[in-house]
């Protein structure tokens, strides 16, 4: 998780099958919160200056929106019907995505993104990124694949998935305590665990320089993929 939140975002899809597979779907979700939202500030600090504000507060409303659908959803789902929704999100946003740029070539950049067919673009995928980072904290993924579509570069990309991503999930702590998938056992594990995000983000900052633009893509891709994929077999 500490690599994919200063390297390859989107990696961390691997990790959230892992954790999903050690617990209950609905009982990972509460216990990785914390570990992600570490990971968050290590991002923070390591690209504040490459965010893109005019993208996230594009997003952030329809974000909004997504979260209180996703406790909503947890409500009455089980852990089948979790894991099996998310996956499936996750692999229709990734061939939408690889649909795109084979059709469109690279895009003008974030700027470009504006408008009304820019505006629906961000409200779709925000209320999809919302959705399913609270049902499962795999908002990454889904947000991956619309920086990606926008024409976001690496150090831009990383930036503003960065605030993003602490902002919505610092929000989803308190609809997560009240489902009780927040308690004091959680926080005991999240004590153990967060220590080792720490290196990961050192290892992901030192290596996302070494990767160009084109692989760095590739291997969000393929991190959404395998991610989506794991859920759905499982």
């Amino acid at each position: 998780m500490g690599f994919s939140k200063t390297a390859v975002s989107g990696a961390n899809t691997v990790s959230l099958a892992v954790f999903a597979a050690v617990l209950p779907a609905r009982a990972s979700t509460g216990v990785l919160l914390p570990v992600l939202i570490a990971g968050d500030v290590l991002a923070v600090l390591t690209y504040r200056r490459h965010a893109h504000w005019p993208t996230l507060w594009r997003l952030f409303p329809a974000v909004a929106a997504g979260v209180v659908a996703g406790t909503v959803f947890l409500l009455w789902a089980d852990d089948a019907v979790v894991r099996t929704s998310i996956g499936a999100i996750l692999l229709l946003m990734a061939g939408v995505t690889v649909w795109r740029r084979r059709g469109a070539g690279t895009e003008a950049g974030p700027d470009a993104v504006v408008g009304r067919a820019g505006r629906i673009k961000a409200r779709s995928y925000g209320v999809l990124g919302g959705f399913t980072t609270m049902v499962a904290n795999a908002g990454g993924p889904v947000m991956s694949m619309y920086l990606l579509s926008a024409g976001f570069r690496k150090l831009g990309f990383l930036g503003t998935s960065a605030f993003f991503f602490l902002v919505v999930n610092v929000s989803k702590v308190p609809f997560s305590a009240g489902l009780g998938l927040i308690d004091g056992r959680s926080l005991l594990l999240d004590a153990a665990l967060v220590v080792f995000v720490v290196p990961g983000a050192l290892i992901g900052r030192w290596a996302v320089h070494k990767i160009d633009q084109r692989l760095f893509e590739r291997l969000v891709i393929a991190a959404t993929v395998v991610g989506a994929l794991q859920l759905l077999l499982r």
